[in-house]
C-alpha cells in the first residue's frame, strides 16, 4: 500500500482533524516529513486551507480538535497541538492545550514546526492564559485597591486600550477613573 492508502485505512476515510469525508488530501507534517504515513495526516480541504493560510482562520471550525486531540496517532497529535497553540489567544483552545498530553518526542516534533519564540520574549497572559496585546480591552476579575489613588477598582470594570509593561509579563497598564495604573495580569480577563 502507498501512503495515501495507508492514511485512508488509518482514518476510516475521514479528515483526521475534523472528521469530514469529502475533498481529502494527504498533508505532510512540516518541517521534515519523509512522506510516510507516520509523518503525514489525511485532512479535508477546509483544514488544509486554514493551516496554510492563517489569515483565513475560522476559529469555530477548529472546535473539532476537542475530539481529535484524543487520538493515539503522533502525527495527528502534532497538528492538534500546533493548531491549538496557534489559537491560544482564545480561551477554549488554551483549555484543551492544558488537557493535551504529548510524550517528549512528540512534543519536540510539534514544537519543531513552529516559529521559535525566544526565551527573551515577554508574553503577557490574562488569568485564563489568553495572550494579551497592547490596545486590548480587559475586565477586572477581582476588586483591586489602587494605592495612592484612594479608590477601589471594582470587579467587572472594563479597562480599554491597555499597554504592556515591556520587561515584566505580570504587569499591564490601563486607565481607571482617569488614573493610569499598573495592574497585575493575573487579575484581568481579556474581553472578546
Amino acid at each position: 500500500m502507498n501512503t495515501e492508502q495507508d492514511l485512508y485505512a488509518r482514518s476510516h476515510s475521514r479528515c483526521e482533524l475534523c472528521a469530514a469525508t469529502e475533498n481529502l488530501v494527504v498533508y505532510e507534517i512540516p518541517p521534515d516529513s519523509n512522506g510516510t504515513a507516520d509523518q503525514c495526516i489525511l485532512i479535508c480541504e477546509t483544514c488544509h486551507q486554514q493551516i496554510d493560510h492563517p489569515d483565513q482562520m475560522d476559529v469555530n471550525h477548529w472546535r473539532c480538535l476537542n475530539d481529535s486531540m484524543w487520538t493515539q496517532v503522533p502525527a495527528v497529535q502534532v497538528m492538534v497541538w500546533r493548531m491549538l497553540t496557534r489559537l491560544s489567544a482564545e480561551i477554549w483552545p488554551q483549555d484543551l492545550l492544558d488537557m493535551l498530553y504529548l510524550d517528549d518526542d512528540t512534543l519536540s516534533w510539534a514544537k519543531a514546526g513552529t516559529k521559535d519564540v525566544s526565551d527573551d520574549t515577554v508574553r503577557h497572559v490574562d488569568s485564563n492564559g489568553a495572550i494579551l496585546q497592547a490596545g486590548d480591552t480587559v475586565t477586572l476579575t477581582k476588586d483591586l485597591n489602587v494605592k495612592g489613588a484612594n479608590f477601589t477598582a471594582k470587579r467587572g470594570t472594563a479597562v480599554r486600550g491597555i499597554s504592556l509593561v515591556a520587561d515584566n509579563p505580570e504587569h499591564i497598564e490601563g486607565r481607571i477613573n482617569g488614573q493610569q495604573i499598573v495592574i497585575l495580569s493575573k487579575f484581568v480577563k481579556k474581553s472578546t
